[in-house]
Formats: structure tokens, sequence, C-alpha cells
């Protein structure tokens, strides 16, 4: 008898003992832990530009003494440091006639390189300016259009002669809005005196956009 007492002292001993240590466990057990998970999403810099129809000037005639075009590119990017858009002729005197050698001047500023009100003296020339939002240096024409009148180049805008090397025409430091950016560039022509010899004049500008 003494025995068994013995045994079931000990075995509750030992339960006592088992349960303490549970009790003393159970809060490293059931504690919390964490752990972080990184996401990356990467956003692709991209750009776009439109392409608008060929530019056809009204003729020019012994009375018609002006034209004037446009054509507008939407560039849509981005981009988050914005854009360029730049443009350039194929050739120094842009405006040709190839079966005639004969063309149009360039556009001649009255200081070189600094964009000016369309004035043409004793001459016939060929020059451009632009609007939109993020135009640079034109101006601003309150229509907005190229034009003063009919076939005569705008005098809120200011113009300049082409280059075969890059002319910036509009700049932005962000990105577009979701339906792009509008950049319009005019085109003009002038015989001021002098005749313009008759024929086919043909002028290939190209326009780049890229990203900042």
């Amino acid at each position: 008898m003494k025995q068994i007492i013995n045994v079931l002292s000990l075995s509750l001993v030992m339960t006592v003992l088992v349960f303490s240590s549970f009790i003393g466990l159970e809060p490293a057990i059931a504690g919390a832990v964490t752990d972080d998970v990184q996401i990356t999403q990467v956003v692709t810099s991209e750009i776009s530009i439109t392409s608008p129809s060929d530019i056809t000037l009204t003729p020019l005639t012994m009375s018609q003494l002006t034209a004037v075009g446009s054509a507008t590119w939407t560039v849509t990017t981005n981009n988050q440091t914005g854009y360029t858009v730049n443009v350039k002729a194929d050739a120094v005197d842009a405006l040709t006639d190839d079966a005639a050698s004969e063309s149009f001047t360039d556009y001649t500023e009255a200081s070189a390189g600094v964009k000016e009100t369309w004035s043409v003296s004793n001459a016939y020339e060929f020059g451009f300016s632009g609007y939109g939002n993020d135009t640079t240096g034109y101006g601003t024409d309150a229509q907005p259009d190229c034009i003063n009148g009919a076939n005569v180049p705008s005098v809120e805008l200011l113009w300049e002669g082409f280059s075969t090397s890059d002319v910036e025409i509009a700049s932005s430091s962000a990105e577009t809005p979701y339906a792009g950016t509008a950049t319009t560039i005019c085109v003009a022509t002038e015989q001021d005196t002098v005749w313009a010899p008759s024929g086919t004049y043909y002028a290939t500008t190209t326009a780049t956009a890229v990203t900042q």
C-alpha cells in the first residue's frame, strides 16, 4: 500500500512539473514573429509620336505673295523627366524644285539663330514657327493658329529658318497627360518684290521625339 502511495505521489509530482514547464514555455511558443516581403513593379519608359498629313501650301501667284500651312504632332510619354521634340530639314534651302535647280532661301533672321516676327524683304523665303503647351521660344498665338489672316504668317509667333541639324521646337520636364500633348509646326513662304520662279517645290522635314 505504501509503495502504491509513493508511486502515486511521484506521478503527481511529475505531472505538476510537466504542467508547470508547459505554462512557462507557452508564451514563447505563442509569441508573434515577423517577416518582410518586398514587392517590385517596373514601369518602362516609353514615348510615341503621331504622323500628321503632309502639308500642301496655297499656290503663290503674281497676286498671292504669301502662303501658310501647318501640321500637328501629338507626343505621348510616361517618362517622368519629360521629352523634347526636334525638327530638321534634309537640305540647306529646304524648299527646292530639284527639276529646275531652284529653291526658296531658308528664312533669314536679322540675327542669325534668333527667332523673330515674320519679315521678308526683296527675297523669296521659307520658314517655320510653332505653338502648343510645350513649345519653346516661339511666342504665343491667342487663336491659337499659324496665321494673322488667310495665308498671312502670324505676327504673334516668332519664326526662323530650318536647319539640317535638330532644332528644338517643344520640351517638357514631366510625363505628358494620358492623351498626349500636341505640338503644331507652322510653315510659311513669301515672295517680296522678287518673283519665285514657277515650279513645284518640295521640302522634307523630320520631327524626332526623345525622352529626357
